[in-house]
């Protein structure tokens, strides 16, 4: 059976495919025939002749039919990709110093194009809610919903955590979310070291700007890099409070379960749970049943 081609799939099908190429990290789609690229880079260009001859200085020239801009060649020169280099990460930082307000944080991080994450990702996907809240709850990177809504904690994964912390009597305007890295990764890899280095200092910035009450801690990612802790994991730090590192200003940090490793392995949601009411009973001055 010959397989479909791209002039045989349905609109909704063809959106439905490019749709599972672009979750999956594919960013460059074979042609049905051979391209032989280095021939078209070393193929001399053409003279130009009549309406194609060069505009004198101060001329301009409106491009109509009889005149188009040249096609891109594929596999040509393409415009330079931020490469993470400690360049980048004192940029990052000098930025997240400048930053007066959570509010200027925010704008800055939109506008950075110091991390190759960026560049591959639909959104900046950064924070959002009460920017003077009471509570901070920190994840570590978008995931494909975030992405695509341009919000953190989409989906899923969001409506999980939008009723734990109902249930256990916060409100929703005295939090405000976060993501540690603003950018998802290509197919939702892990971030390498140097991406870590650039984006840390925004969220931690952030955190020291917006002075909350704590910060609950959501995730593997998130727990690391907020902690400084590399050793131990979220299943060995659940349930527990660590010292925040952001400047000067002292905060703590409340480490569980990220909503998606609850939808993975829904077995962490009684394990979450409980560390939520102990987190609503410790920020209250109360004591935990459990404990």
């Amino acid at each position: 059976m010959k397989p479909a081609s791209a002039d045989d799939l349905l609109p909704d099908e063809l959106a439905a495919l490019m749709h599972f190429y672009a979750e999956a990290g594919i960013s460059w789609l074979l042609e049905d025939h051979a391209v032989d690229r280095f021939a078209e880079l070393s193929a001399p260009a053409s003279p130009q002749t009549g309406s194609g001859a060069p505009a004198s200085a101060g001329e301009t020239r409106a491009v109509g039919s009889a005149e188009r801009p040249a096609r891109v060649v594929a596999g040509g020169p393409v415009p330079p990709v931020a490469v993470p280099d400690a360049e980048a990460v004192e940029s990052a930082r000098g930025l997240a110093a400048a930053a007066a307000t959570a509010g200027d944080l925010i704008a800055a991080v939109g506008g950075f194009a110091g991390c190759n994450l960026k560049f591959s990702a639909r959104h900046t996907v950064f924070a959002a809610g009460n920017l003077s809240a009471r509570f901070i709850v920190a994840g570590g990177l978008p995931a494909a919903e975030d992405d695509r809504e341009g919000a953190p904690f989409s989906g899923a994964p969001g409506r999980i955590l939008e009723r734990m912390v109902a249930c256990a009597g916060f409100d929703p305007a005295e939090l405000l979310m976060l993501n540690v890295i603003p950018w998802r990764t290509p197919g939702d890899r892990a971030p390498t070291v140097r991406e870590v280095e650039i984006c840390a200092p925004f969220a931690r910035r952030l955190i020291e700007l917006v002075r909350p009450d704590a910060v609950l801690v959501l995730g593997n990612l998130a727990v690391r890099i907020l902690s400084g802790e590399t050793k131990g994991g979220i299943h060995a730090m659940r349930g527990t409070w660590f010292d925040l590192s952001v400047g000067e200003t002292p905060s703590r940090g409340f480490a569980t379960f990220h909503p998606e490793e609850m939808v993975a392995t829904p077995a962490c949601k009684r394990l979450a749970w409980l560390d939520m009411l102990r987190f609503r009973a410790s920020v209250d001055g109360l004591a935990h049943p459990m404990d």
